[in-house]
């Protein structure tokens, strides 16, 4: 074991102390100690011990004996407890002053306790076999959670709902690797394996099984990330109206000057529980006709905020067609759309047309003034997104879940042609399978990268 190695580990053996409540004043904060031998600190704070998973009223004491303050202590020995270490947690009045000094008080009292790096409760709960790498993810995921669907898949993550599909996918390929690595340590048997095994039939399952849960996880990667909405178009198409109206408030300044929106504004908007962070843009139109250097850089960042969305508006007057100008500039913009973005096409302001006005197949009519057209256009976003109607029995997922189930549905097809080669191919086969079971084991932490370790429980909160 390198030096380095050795001292990660020795950390891991340190008793940790954070404030597990959000900074600020509130009616309860809560310090979190875990780690071995936490009856020296309990006998200098509490002064008595504390029997098991029983909450005591009591006075918290500093050094000298004086009151800290009064509040809850709760013993959570291992390994029952959340991290499977030793935990107390003190439950005080929730001012910052009040939770600073009982924080510098369980350091003081305890020998060799440090503060909890970000995660680093949530960690060694991974590390001690209370959570897999998935549940520890959807600790942070259910904190941060910005719908009510949201909420509830990371719910399910954290409860074993996602790890439970993929230990039974490693379970079946794991199956599957023994017979067909037994056969290459027996070929002197002369048996046709592949018939005999039926492993094409129990690839074909397998694949089938993972389709399933790679659509549950894109759909649970949506809830988590959202989508990427920018509205785009010439200056006074309704833009900002359009932004409001989805936002159900008055959130960008509509007045009937050109070029009123000068740099981007975004909100974050829900449609069935799926999170649609909306961009509003500057209008469009070339760079001579900006009025000022202001609405040129405005412009700019507008093509920035189109080349990283999800899916553009694409938004149109339709009071305005048919005017030379404004279909020539509407052409210009259409060029200028990166490709591989999805566009949807918007016509706004039906309200002020001729009861005769159309709009080109496909296109959606609408008035952000009136709201009329505005469910046509969540229900466009959604399909756009890949959103499914019902989200019952989903989890929590993230963009590296999704690429690991991509993976292992690429090594999986690669063995479905390696089996269809006969028993000359089984030890490619078995190769094929090996990797597969590897990239699910990264998505539960059974194969990970310290590296990958210290970037998903860096992202938590202090006291988690």
């Amino acid at each position: 074991m390198c030096a380095a190695t050795g001292a990660m580990f020795a950390r891991l053996l340190d008793p940790i102390v954070a404030i597990a409540t959000a900074p600020g004043r509130g009616a309860v904060g809560i310090v979190r100690v875990s780690g071995p031998g936490l009856a020296p600190l309990i006998d200098a704070l509490c002064g008595r011990e504390l029997p098991p998973r029983l909450a005591c009223y009591l006075p918290f004491r500093d050094a000298d004996g004086a009151v800290i303050d009064q509040g809850l202590a709760i013993h959570f020995p291992a390994p029952h407890s959340y991290t499977g270490e030793d935990v107390l947690e003190l439950q005080a009045h929730g001012g910052p002053v009040v939770l600073q000094l009982l924080l510098a008080r369980c350091l003081q009292a305890l020998p060799g306790a440090r503060v909890a790096d970000p995660g680093e409760f949530t960690q060694r709960a991974y590390l001690n076999d209370k959570l897999d790498l998935a549940q520890a993810e959807a600790v942070a995921d259910l904190i941060d959670a910005s719908t009510e669907a949201a909420a509830r898949s990371a719910g399910r993550s954290l409860a074993g709902a996602f790890s439970a599909e993929v230990h039974a996918l490693v379970g079946r390929i794991v199956q599957l690797r023994l017979l067909v690595e037994a056969t290459l340590d027996f070929p002197e048997e002369e048996i046709d394996f592949l018939d005999k095994a039926n492993a094409r039939g129990q690839l074909d399952a397998i694949e089938a099984a993972l389709q399933a849960t790679l659509a549950r996880a894109r759909q649970g990667a949506l809830l988590r990330e959202g989508l990427r909405v920018v509205l785009a178009g010439q200056p006074n198409v309704g833009k900002s109206s359009l932004l409001n109206a989805l936002a159900g408030a008055e959130l960008a300044i509509v007045t009937p000057i050109p070029g009123t929106t000068r740099d981007r504004i975004s909100e974050t908007i829900q449609i069935e529980g799926v999170p649609l962070h909306v961009i509003d843009t500057a209008g469009l139109r070339g760079e001579h006709e900006a009025g000022d250097e202001v609405e040129r850089i405005g412009i700019a960042r507008s093509w920035q905020a189109i080349a990283t969305a999800d899916a553009v508006i694409f938004l149109h007057d339709l009071t305005r067609r048919g005017d030379a100008a404004y279909e020539a500039a509407e052409a210009t913009i259409a060029q200028r759309l990166p490709e591989g973005v999805p566009v949807l096409q918007v016509y706004n302001k039906i309200d002020l047309g001729a009861a005769d006005q159309t709009w080109p197949v496909g296109g959606i009519a609408l008035s952000a003034r009136t709201g009329a057209g505005l469910d046509a256009l969540r229900h466009a976003l959604l399909t756009q997104a890949g959103w499914q109607a019902t989200s019952d029995g989903l989890f929590i997922a993230r963009a590296r879940h999704v690429d690991a189930l991509q993976r292992t549905r690429g090594h999986l097809q690669t063995a479905q042609a390696h089996a269809h080669l006969g028993d000359a191919a089984l030890d490619l086969l078995a190769e094929e399978l090996r990797r597969a079971h590897d990239a699910l084991g990264e998505i539960t932490g059974a194969m990970t990268a310290d590296e990958l370790l210290g970037e998903i429980f860096g992202r938590f909160c202090m006291g988690k």
